[in-house]
């Protein structure tokens, strides 16, 4: 679980454009927030929505605040995907998800063409001879008909990495994608087909070449983040 401390502070939205910027009220005045989220973010910048955001003590920023979730009335979303694999490595720390304990990692490992794997696992000496685990995670905020569904946007990237995990499978390794749902006012999880029908063809294909798939949905508050429960895909 990742604690704010201080906890997040509270404000709304104006409006977030140019994909990285966020124009926020907040305690009456108006700031313009740094929005790490490269996606559509569809559903997710409604003006007037509630939203949180924290401060970097960092004097060199530029802009020192940083817009972390909305409230669309109903939950909190995350919109920081930085914040997945943060409170994906908190978990494994943890032992919180079952498939992918045993091992210990690095972060940003390269691998394939020109790519990196969010975590490579590597078996504990226990275990006997040691094995890789490549470990993509991919951050889910699209809500669609009261279902969470990944990509938001044509992904041509996150179709890349499907290529890759396939490689890995093929080359004896294991592979594993998990999906971090940022959000609890929906159920089940699909590919979002009629966005990206490429992704979701290889994401089928990936499920039957053997790459392990796995879905986790966020529980976070302006006071905390991490992953509360695994969700049927």
């Amino acid at each position: 679980m990742l604690i704010f401390e201080p906890p997040l502070q509270e404000g709304v939205l104006i409006k977030r454009y140019k994909r990285f910027l966020a124009d926020i009220e907040l305690d009456g005045e108006i700031v313009t927030a740094h929005c790490p989220n490269p996606g559509a973010m569809t559903g997710c910048a409604e003006p007037g929505w509630q939203v949180a955001v924290s401060k970097s003590t960092n004097p060199k920023r530029k802009l020192p605040y940083t817009l972390e979730m909305v409230h669309n009335g109903q939950s909190w979303i995350g919109v920081n995907t930085q914040r997945a694999n943060l409170i994906v490595e908190e978990a494994l720390l943890a032992g919180l998800i079952p498939e992918l304990r045993g091992y210990r990692w690095q972060r940003e490992v390269r691998y394939g063409e020109k790519s990196r794997i969010d975590f490579l696992l590597r078996s504990l000496p226990e275990r006997g001879t040691e094995s890789l685990c490549y470990l993509e995670v991919k951050s889910v905020t699209l809500l669609k008909e009261g279902q969470y569904q990944f990509p938001d946007s044509v992904t041509l990237r996150g179709q890349k990495h499907l290529l890759e995990l396939q490689k890995v499978v093929a080359d004896g390794q294991r592979a594993v994608l998990l999906f971090v749902v940022q959000r609890q006012d929906g159920d089940g999880f699909s590919a979002a087909a009629e966005i990206d029908p490429v992704y979701a063809k290889l994401l089928k294909e990936s499920r039957k070449l053997g790459v392990e798939q796995l879905v986790w949905q966020a529980q976070l508050t302006p006071e905390s983040w991490g992953l509360e429960r695994q969700l049927a895909d």
